[in-house]
This record gives structure tokens, C-alpha cells and sequence, in this order.
């Protein structure tokens, strides 16, 4: 509030309106707008030690007068709300604008509304809702210090890093210990995280560590892969803190710090076999650390998480998120991916193309550009290669599907001389899949040439011999055989002697009738 008293006592000094305000901390216009007034409203130095600065801008600005009128808002109810993820002060203040329009009162203005609203948070001593909204950020990042697993064979002392992570408005705090930094590690300890707070915030805050962030510079942030999936499958966005900036995370750095002293630290000289063991008893110290009563307000981080942040998170996903591995590959002519030893096939159109390969425990799907072209469930141990009928073209496809009876019922519908050349075919191998080949260019002969000719052309061949061979079939077709008709000579009965091949007595000019 201006200090309407010292401007006047100041002034009656014969002070400049720099000096002046100066002295009372207010503007040069704000120093002449008040001594105009006190000059037109004739009040003169000194004044009546009863008059207070109330009563003098009461004087000095009478229309102001009827600002008392004022409906005072519910600051009670705006400090709950503040505490709700996404309100702001200047949201409560155009709802309470609202409020006043339908009951016909005036409201404060923006200014005098939040500094009502601060003097009722240093009067109530209630804390502001301000910097850190419940349910809205989570700090994670890796312990520095590190404990130590004795391996129960070898005797090898085996490091433990400890990954935390922090909720900055309760400060409830989560740590687990891990063998390796590794990506895997990173996911494992996140979801971990997620099913002991029951929930997921709005934002992920990580360090720059490769297992999350690959690239961050300030015109882009390029994240892990993996990392990226997780976040959308637990519904968050991931803002890494800027390189060589703790204070975009203080609160884990400092839980870090403590978290070392309390934990780590009281765990210094006990021994374990294993990570199992050491995990259980982080836990009991993460319970005490967390239940232990804050210094300076009531209550501990559990009871704030309780009453303050918990209601106020994001629901888990209705499965836990699987872990995923990403890999490259170029699909080859055989139009298959490997992995693990095991073959899977993706479409055959992809064949030359780069693609992503995702699996997890219990699938395989290949990507292009993004877009799922291919899943498979995965296989383990020894097996032939898993291809799927629509990846395959026609022709592959035609052949998966070749058996003998195929091939005969086609040969049945052309012909007699047709399906024996198939029979023959069919039973010239000692296995019969050796002859789906022949029988298939049999077929495509069909294509080329008419079936009529297939007919006919096979029917030459049997005359020729009892076993022809699909060689012999497409020479009669090429060469138009099957078109030249049989000469009647060949239908006369054979001659009259024993052997038509044999001269006869006539030829000696014998008589036949002594044969």
C-alpha cells in the first residue's frame, strides 16, 4: 500500500519526487499523482496522529470508497483447489469474476486477489501451492555411492547401484538396488517404482544417462527408445533435466543425498548373498525413511503422499509394461529376420527394405517407417523357420499348397492321356514331392498353350512310349505335333504276313496259298 503519510511529510520538505520516491519504494508518477491531490484537497504537514494511510487514500480518493463493497473470496476454498494438478491463480480468479457477474457484486481485481490470497497463506501458515503440484512430477536418477553383493561361489565382491526416485511435492521417496546401469535395469526399476506409489505422474524428469536420453541439446531432446515406449505405455512425458543442471531436479538430488546417509550408508557393514536380500533390507530403511517425522511441519513424507499426492495421480495401465528389445535388419531375398537363431518372415513386397525388429519374452513384430508390417509369437529352442502364407508370394504359396491329389484332380478334368501322364509323372520319383516340380510345369504348359492341346500332346506321347517325360511333352507342343493328324495307313490292319515287317511270297512271286 502507498505510504500516503510519508509522501506528505517528505514533500512538505521541499524533497524531489525522485528523492521521495525513492524513500517510500514508490513510483515518481505515484509520488506527484499524490501530492497534486493533497493540494487540491488542502491537507497540509502535520497531520492528526489519529488519520491513518486508510483514511488519507479515503480523502484523497474518495471513489475508492466504494470498494469496500467487494466480495471477499473464498480463499480457503482456492488454497484445496490450488492444490489440484493444472490450477492456477489465474483460473480461480476468472471463475471467481464469474461468480461475482452472477450475484451482482464487484470483484477484486488480479492484483489484489493474489495478494489476499498470500496474506491468508502467511496468516493460516498453509503451505503454497505454487512451485510442485501433487501428482505432477517424478524425479529419478542413480545413487552415487554403491553397496556391495558377495557372490556365494566365487568370494567376488559385486556392485550394487541404487536407482531412486523422488515425488518433489510430498518428497516420498522410492530406492532399489540393481546389479548393472543397463537399460534393462533402468525399465525394471521404473516399473518397480510405479507399482510402489500405485500410480503415475504427469511428468518423468531423468538425468541425461544413455538409458534414457540419447541426445539433449536445446533445440531438441532425442530419448532411448525403449525409454520412450515405457513412458507412453504408463501415460507420461519424459522432459530430461538440462545437461549439467541439478537444480531442475534439486529434490532427488538432495533425496540422494540423504537417502545415501540413511540408507546406504546404515547398510555399510552388513553382509549379503544376494540382491534379493539386499533389496529387502533397503526396503525396511525406505520405510523408516519415509515414515520418519519431518523437522519443520507436521507429519512425515507417507502421511504427505497419503493425504496430499496419492489421490491425485495417474491410474496404472491395466498390464504392466513388458520389456522390449530394438533391433535393425535388411530384409533378404528369402524375405525372413533372425532372432535369437530363429527365423521369422515378414512380406515378401519388404524385400531389400530396412526395418525395426521389437521383441519381447513373448512376441516379435518387425516395423517400416513406423508401421507394423508383421508379428509373430515367439519361439524358443530349435525350429523351422515361422512363415506365415499371406508373406509369401503366389507362387510360394501354390507350392505349400502342391500335393498329389492336386495335381491329379487337375489332370482329370483335361483328359484321359492328361492325368496317366500325371500318374507316370507322380510315380517316377521314390519320394513323391520330388515330382510336384514337373507336375507343376505340366500345369503352367496348360497356360501357355490350351488345354485341348495339353490333351492332345500327352495322348502323343503315350504313343511314342508309356513313360514320357515333361521334356518330350513340351517338344510335341512347340513343335505342333499334337496338331498333325494321325495318317490312315496307321489305322489298315498290319499286312497279312506274320511280321509286318516280313516279305512275303507274293514279293518272290510265290503262291501264297502254300504258306
Amino acid at each position: 500500500m502507498v505510504n500516503y503519510r510519508e509522501i506528505l511529510r517528505l514533500k512538505s520538505k521541499n524533497l524531489s519526487n525522485s528523492k521521495v520516491a525513492a524513500s517510500v519504494h514508490s513510483s515518481r508518477d505515484t509520488v506527484s499523482e499524490v501530492w497534486g491531490l493533497v493540494q487540491q484537497k488542502g491537507l497540509s504537514w502535520p497531520l492528526s496522529p489519529d488519520l491513518t494511510d486508510i483514511q488519507i487514500r479515503d480523502i484523497l480518493y474518495p471513489k475508492r470508497i466504494a470498494e469496500k463493497g467487494r466480495k471477499m473470496p473464498d480463499y480457503a476454498y482456492i488454497h484445496r483447489e490450488m492444490a489440484k494438478p493444472g490450477v492456477n491463480l489465474t483460473l480461480l480468479w476468472s471463475e471467481y469474476c464469474e461468480q461475482c457477474q452472477n450475484e451482482k457484486t464487484i470483484p477484486y481485481q488480479y492484483t489484489q486477489f493474489c495478494d489476499h490470497y498470500k496474506a491468508f497463506v502467511y496468516k493460516t501458515k498453509a503451505t503454497m501451492r505454487i512451485k510442485h503440484k501433487p501428482g505432477e512430477l517424478l524425479e529419478v536418477d542413480w545413487a552415487g555411492n554403491t553397496l556391495f553383493v558377495i557372490d556365494a561361489i566365487t568370494g567376488e565382491n559385486l556392485k550394487a547401484y541404487v536407482f531412486v526416485a523422488t515425488l518433489p511435492c510430498s518428497l516420498y521417496s522410492y530406492a532399489e538396488a540393481f546389479p548393472s546401469m543397463v537399460s534393462e535395469s533402468w525399465i525394471t526399476a521404473h516399473i518397480h517404482m510405479y507399482q510402489f506409489f500405485g500410480g503415475v505422474t504427469r511428468i518423468l524428469v531423468p538425468d541425461n544417462l544413455k538409458t534414457g536420453v540419447l541426445s539433449h541439446s536445446r533445440t531438441e531432446v532425442v530419448l532411448n527408445k525403449v525409454y520412450q515406449e515405457m513412458a507412453e505405455h504408463y501415460g507420461t512425458a519424459v522432459i530430461p533435466a538440462r545437461p549439467a543442471a541439478p537444480k531442475d531436479k534439486p529434490n532427488v538430488e538432495g533425496t540422494v543425498g540423504v537417502i545415501s546417509t540413511w540408507i546406504i550408508a546404515a547398510l555399510r557393514n552388513r553382509t549379503f548373498f544376494s540382491f534379493e536380500e539386499l533389496n529387502l533390507a533397503i526396503k525396511e530403511k525406505l520405510t523408516e525413511f519415509n515414515e520418519k517425522p519431518f523437522q519443520k511441519k507436521n507429519g512425515s513424507r507417507f502421511s504427505a503422499f497419503e493425504d496430499e499426492e496419492k489421490p491425485y495421480l495417474l491410474p496404472l495401465p491395466a498390464s504392466t509394461y513388458e520389456i522390449a528389445v530394438w533391433a535393425t535388419a535388411t530384409i533378404q531375398a528369402d524375405y525372413l529376420i533372425t532372432v535369437d537363431k530363429i527365423k521369422y518372415s515378414v512380406p515378401f513386397e519388404f524385400i531389400g527394405k530396412g526395418v525395426n525388429i521389437r521383441y519381447t519374452g513373448k512376441t516379435i513384430e518387425v516395423f517400416f517407417h513406423n508401421n507394423r508390417i508383421a508379428s509373430h509369437i515367439r519361439r524358443y529352442g530349435i525350429c523351422d523357420p515361422v512363415v506365415l502364407p499371406e508373406h509369401m508370394p503366389a507362387n510360394h504359396r501354390q507350392y505349400l499348397a502342391w500335393n498329389s491329389k492336386t495335381f491329379l484332380d487337375w489332370a482329370s478334368g483335361i483328359g484321359h492321356s492328361t492325368e496317366t501322364v500325371m500318374k507316370v509323372v507322380l510315380s517316377t520319383y521314390k519320394v513323391e514331392k520330388q515330382a510336384y516340380p514337373s507336375c507343376n510345369s505340366l500345369m503352367k504348359l496348360a497356360d501357355r498353350y490350351s488345354v485341348a492341346r495339353i490333351e492332345d500332346a500327352c495322348s502323343r506321347a503315350l504313343a511314342y512310349t508309356p513313360s514320357p517325360s515333361i521334356k518330350s511333352i513340351k517338344t510335341i507342343l512347340k513343335t505342333g505335333q499334337d496338331r498333325v493328324k494321325p495318317d490312315r495307313a496307321d489305322h489298315n490292319p498290319k499286312p497279312r504276313g506274320r511280321y509286318g515287317f516280313t516279305r512275303g511270297v507274293a514279293y518272290f512271286g510265290g503262291d501264297e496259298s502254300n504258306d
